[in-house]
C-alpha cells in the first residue's frame, strides 16, 4: 500500500518544478513510510511514497515502461493485484519482459498491452495513476468498490491529485474552502459519490476511470452493479460462497511482510480468520497473529444497550483458541482515548471531522498496535451489507421507510434521531443547511442509481434496493475511515468481502436465501458453519464497541468548557454557545450530548489544525 501524488500543466513546464510535488508527496508519508520517489516531466509530476509489501527489494516508483531512451510510460500505484501473478504470466506469453516481482510492474505492462480496458482484468484493492508523455495524457483508476481513495482537483491547465485531499491542499494553488454544501455532505451521514467536501475538489468515484488531456476531463464507470438472475439452488449457493470465500482468502495472504487478521468475535472477522488460519497452516505459513481492541473493565462491567448484547473480548478469544491464532488484544482507557493528540492525529489522518470520538480513536489506536507486529491485516468490512447483517435489515419500518435505512434505524432507535449529533449547532447555520432536505435529495438520487431485474417480486426488489444502497452510499465510508486510520500507521488492511466476484454474486442472491433460517446473514453463517465454535456462529451482531466509562462523558463535557473558553476559535461561528455551556456543566451521559459533544470537538480539531476559509 502507499500514497500517489501529481500534478499535471499542460500550460506549464514541470520538468524543474520538484518543490510543489514534493511537499504534496510529503504530506503521505505515513502512507509509504520505506521509500519515496519523484518523476518530471515538461507536463506532469509524479511522486510515490511506498509501503512495500509485494517485492520490498523491487517495484520503485513512479515506474517508467521506456523504450529506444524514451519513456512509453509513468505509473504512481498504491494497492495490490490479487491475480498479478496470472497476469505476469500472460503477458510473458504475450512478450512482456518483467524486471522486478512487483504488481506495479504488471499494471504497467498490462496497460501497454491492453490499454485502457487493462482495469476489467484487475482484482483486487487500488488506486493509480498513469501518465503517458506520448499522448500528453493522465489516467486516474480506482478499484471497483473504492477501497483505495484517489482525489483530484481541476485546475485552469489540468489537474491535480493525490491518495488524500491533504496532498491536493499541499500545492500553493489550493485554498482549502468548505461550503454550505460540503458542510452538508460533512454532516449528512451519507456518502454522495464523488463529493470530496473541499470545494473545487472531487474524489474518483468507484469503478471508474478520469481522463485528462487537454481538452479537459472525461470521467466514465469501467465496472458498476448489475441485477441478474440468480439461478443456482441454496445447496450450490452456499457452496459458492464458500468456495469464493476460500480463493479470495487465499489470494489475499500472499504478501512478503508479517500478515494478520482483525478479530472483533463476531460472524464476519472470525471467518476471515478462520479462513486464513487453515489455509497458513496447510501451506507451512505458521501461525497467524489476530488482534482485537477492548476497554480497561469493559468485559467486567458490560451493560447490555439496544445495539450491543454482549462484549466482543470473550467471543474474539473463544475464535482465536479455535482457530490456534496468536491473539492479541488493545486494551484501551479513558486517557488514551480522550488525548487531544490521538484526537487530532485521527482529524489528520482523516482531513476531516468526521465526529465519531472514541469509535475513531480506538481503531486508529488499535493500528498503532497491530503495526508493531504486522505489515498488512485483514478485516471483515461489507459481509453485513453483502448478507444482511444489520437489525435495521429485518425491520418492517425501516425497510418500508422512503430513506437511508441506517438514518431510519437511527431516528427509529432514538426519538432525537440524527438531529442529536446537531444539537449544539447553531439553529440559523442548522436552518440554511437544512440537512433533511439533503439527505431526501441524495436518497431519491442514489435510488435512482438501482438496477432493476424484470418480473422481480416487491419484496425481493426492496430488499436489492437496500443492498445497493449500503453499498454504494455506506460501504464506501466505512472502507475509507479503515483505510484512512490504518494507513496513517502504515498498516495495510484488506478486505476480503469486498472482492467484486463475491460482491457480484451476493448482490445477485435472492433475499429469502439470504435468510433462509429466518436469521440475520444466513447465507454466510451455513458456508462457514464447519469454520467456528457454536458461541460464535450463533452470536447477533454487535456493532463495532463504544467505551463505557463515565469517565469518558466527563472529559467530553471538560473539552466543551475549554473550546468556550477560547475566543478566538472560529468554531464560534458555527455552535450554539448557551447550548454548549449547558452541556458542558451538566452531568450524566445522554447518548445525544456525546454524539454532539464529539462532533463538536472534531470540528475544532479541524479548524485549529487545517487552514479551512468556512464560506456560508
Amino acid at each position: 500500500m502507499c500514497g500517489i501524488a501529481g500534478w499535471i500543466s499542460f500550460d506549464r513546464d514541470l520538468s524543474a518544478r520538484t518543490e510543489e510535488i514534493a511537499a504534496m508527496t510529503a504530506s503521505l508519508a505515513p502512507r509509504g513510510p520505506d521509500a519515496d520517489g519523484l518523476w518530471n516531466g515538461p507536463h506532469a509530476a509524479l511522486g510515490h511514497r511506498r509501503l512495500a509489501v509485494i517485492d520490498p527489494d523491487g517495484g520503485a516508483q513512479p515506474m517508467t515502461a521506456d523504450r529506444d531512451g524514451r519513456t512509453q510510460l509513468v505509473l504512481s500505484y498504491s494497492g495490490e493485484v490479487y491475480n498479478h501473478q496470472e497476469l505476469r504470466e500472460e503477458l510473458r506469453a504475450l512478450g512482456h519482459h518483467f524486471r522486478t516481482r512487483s504488481d506495479t510492474e504488471v499494471v504497467l505492462r498490462a496497460f501497454l498491452e491492453w490499454g485502457r480496458s487493462c482495469v476489467r482484468r484487475l482484482n483486487g484493492m487500488y488506486a493509480f495513476a498513469l501518465w503517458d508523455p506520448r499522448a500528453a495524457e493522465l489516467l486516474l483508476v480506482r478499484d471497483r468498490m473504492g477501497i483505495k481513495p484517489l482525489y483530484y482537483h481541476p485546475t485552469a491547465d489540468g489537474v491535480l491529485f493525490g491518495s488524500e485531499p491533504k496532498a491536493v491542499l499541499a500545492h500553493p494553488d489550493v485554498e482549502a474552502v468548505v461550503d454550505l454544501d460540503g458542510l452538508r455532505e460533512l454532516l449528512g451521514f451519507t456518502v454522495t459519490p464523488g463529493h470530496a467536501v473541499y470545494r473545487g475538489m472531487r474524489e474518483v468515484r468507484p469503478g471508474h476511470t478520469v481522463l485528462v488531456t487537454r481538452d479537459g476531463l472525461r470521467e466514465q464507470p469501467y465496472w458498476e452493479l448489475e441485477a441478474r438472475e440468480h439461478t443456482d439452488d441454496l445447496d450450490t449457493t452456499v457452496a459458492t460462497v464458500r468456495s469464493l470465500l476460500e480463493d479470495i482468502v487465499a489470494r489475499q495472504l500472499v504478501a512478503d511482510v508479517p500478515l494478520s487478521t482483525l478479530l472483533s468475535g463476531g460472524l464476519d472477522s472470525s471467518v476471515i480468520t478462520a479462513l486464513a488460519a487453515r489455509r497458513l497452516r496447510r501451506q507451512g505459513g505458521g501461525q497467524l497473529r489476530s488482534f482485537a481492541v477492548d476497554f480497561a473493565q469493559h468485559t467486567e462491567n458490560f451493560r447490555p444497550d439496544p445495539q450491543r448484547a454482549s462484549p466482543d473480548g470473550p467471543y474474539a478469544r473463544a475464535l482465536a483458541a479455535h482457530a490456534r491464532t496468536l491473539h492479541r488484544e488493545a486494551v484501551l482507557d479513558t486517557a488514551a482515548l480522550t488525548d487531544p493528540r490521538h484526537w487530532d492525529a485521527v482529524i489528520r489522518a482523516r482531513d476531516l471531522p468526521l465526529g465519531l470520538g472514541d469509535s475513531d480513536t480506538s481503531l486508529y489506536l488499535l493500528f498503532q498496535e497491530v503495526r508493531r507486529h504486522s505489515t498488512v491485516a485483514l478485516s471483515g468490512e461489507a459481509a453485513d451489507e453483502l448478507f444482511g447483517g444489520y437489525w435495521w435489515f429485518h425491520n418492517p419500518q425501516v425497510t418500508a421507510a422512503a430513506d437511508f435505512p441506517w438514518l431510519s434505524a437511527l431516528r427509529l432507535a432514538s426519538p432525537a434521531g440524527t438531529a442529536a449529533r446537531e444539537a449544539f449547532l447553531a439553529p440559523g447555520l442548522l436552518r440554511d443547511l437544512d440537512l433533511d432536505g439533503y439527505r431526501a435529495a441524495r436518497y431519491r438520487e442514489a435510488l435512482r442509481a438501482v438496477p432493476r431485474l424484470d418480473g422481480e417480486a416487491a419484496p425481493e426488489r426492496r430488499m436489492r434496493e437496500l443492498c445497493h444502497l449500503h453499498l454504494t452510499r455506506s460501504v464506501p465510508f466505512l472502507l475509507d475511515r479503515k483505510d484512512r486510520l490504518s494507513m496513517a500507521s502504515g498498516l495495510e488492511v484488506r478486505v476480503p468481502f469486498c472482492d467484486h466476484r463475491l460482491v457480484e454474486y451476493a448482490f445477485n442472491t435472492p433475499w429469502s436465501m439470504k435468510t433462509f433460517d429466518g436469521r440475520e446473514k444466513s447465507l454466510l453463517r451455513a458456508a462457514a458453519a464447519d469454520l467456528l465454535p457454536a458461541l460464535v456462529a450463533d452470536r447477533v451482531k454487535s456493532p463495532y464497541p463504544v467505551t463505557q466509562d463515565p469517565g469518558y462523558a466527563r472529559t467530553l463535557r471538560q473539552g466543551l468548557g475549554g473550546i468556550l473558553d477560547r475566543a478566538d476559535t472560529p468554531l464560534h461561528a458555527l455552535i450554539d454557545t448557551e447550548a454548549v455551556r449547558l452541556a458542558a456543566k451538566a452531568e450524566g451521559t445522554a447518548e445525544s450530548s456525546r454524539q454532539a459533544a464529539e462532533l463538536l470537538l472534531a470540528l475544532d480539531s479541524w479548524l485549529r489544525q487545517y487552514p479551512v476559509r468556512l464560506e456560508l
